[in-house]
């Protein structure tokens, strides 16, 4: 069995028509498995990437550059009897009822009437974490803007996606001490709510930083820039070979 991250998109909210809405999808075997994310320009590509939608998304927070996709694979969903409610959505608990006050509270969902936001989808609210496809899944808080509104996601002993964040040394000492890939915030300068590169190379150990892969940036000169400093730097539509997860717990390691 094969791991490996797509990315789909490694923009901030000013560049994502040019480097794409800052996502990526989880697969494995070769096939999507969870896709994190879904800004406008990331289901665009999603569809591109795999010929369909996706079947299961986890929402790290509630900027319309990670969820302004989500309006149109509500109607793409709700009108398909295939697929209502069964398009899984892991969403944090503090996200959402900024997630309902955003987009699932909007009066009059559909023309028709007799619609409600949430019946195109499986809503899954998740605290610590979450099973999907056989696997458990960490989710822990980052620090973007309000606390408790930004959430990380981490695949044990493969991969941490921190989603938008400013510098989480301590988060990352629990969460990504398995040797996960972490993909990681970090445009060139950084802002209150966003990493810089010397917020990383401040804040993280050599070992810690030569693990991470960097996405969400301003430009392509930016992420040009912060290559020549030695750092890995996604671009959109990169494939990242992952290590295996970690044995899920209460399921026994296979032989």
């Amino acid at each position: 069995m094969s791991w490996s991250l797509r990315f789909l998109g490694v923009g901030n909210s000013q560049s994502a028509v040019q480097l794409g809405s800052s996502s990526a999808v989880l697969e494995r075997d070769g096939e999507p498995l969870l896709m994190v994310d879904c800004g406008q320009e990331a289901l665009t590509a999603y569809e591109s990437a795999y010929g369909r939608l996706p079947d299961a998304l986890f929402i790290t927070h509630v900027h319309m550059d990670h969820v302004g996709g989500l309006e149109r694979l509500f109607f793409a969903t709700y009108f398909d009897p295939a697929r209502r409610g069964k398009v899984r959505l892991y969403v944090p608990v503090g996200v959402l009822p900024h997630l309902q006050a955003r987009l699932a509270d909007y009066p009059g969902v559909v023309a028709e009437g007799d619609a409600n936001w949430w019946d195109a989808f499986q809503l899954v609210p998740v605290s610590r974490g979450f099973w999907h496809a056989g696997q458990w899944y960490d989710v822990f808080p980052v620090r973007h803007h309000l606390p408790d509104t930004a959430f990380a996601l981490r695949l044990p002993g493969s991969l941490v996606w921190t989603g938008d964040t400013r510098p989480i040394p301590e988060m990352l000492a629990k969460f990504a001490g398995a040797g996960e890939i972490v993909a990681h915030d970090c445009a060139l300068q950084g802002n209150p709510s966003h990493s810089g590169l010397d917020d990383l190379e401040r804040e993280y150990p050599v070992g810690l930083l030569s693990r991470c892969v960097l996405y969400h940036y301003a430009s392509p000169a930016d992420g040009a820039a912060m290559r020549e400093r030695g750092h890995r730097v996604a671009k959109a539509g990169d494939v990242l070979a992952l290590a295996e997860p970690l044995p899920s717990p209460g399921r026994p390691e296979a032989p």
